[in-house]
């Protein structure tokens, strides 16, 4: 069984939204500045978004872990 693409796209803006407000409360703890916190969030926003989506699109190719089901065949 494959992922589409948008698949791996949905999944990555949903995992940035939870990492970036992560990141957004670490910063801020650290440097104490709300506005450089969220500057730190917006970038790594887009980059981890983007190397998520290439991660994703990689594991998708390979079939370690996979179970290949052909028709008429039903796994319980």
């Amino acid at each position: 069984m494959s992922e589409k693409p948008y698949r791996s796209i949905v999944k990555a803006v949903s995992w940035r939204m939870v990492g970036t407000f992560d990141t957004i409360i670490i910063s801020y703890l650290i440097v104490g500045n709300m506005k450089f916190a969220v500057s730190i969030g917006g970038v790594e926003l887009f980059t981890k978004m983007v190397l998520y989506f290439l991660h994703e699109r990689a594991w998708n190719r390979i079939k370690f872990g996979k179970i290949t089901v052909k028709d008429g065949d039903y796994q319980i």
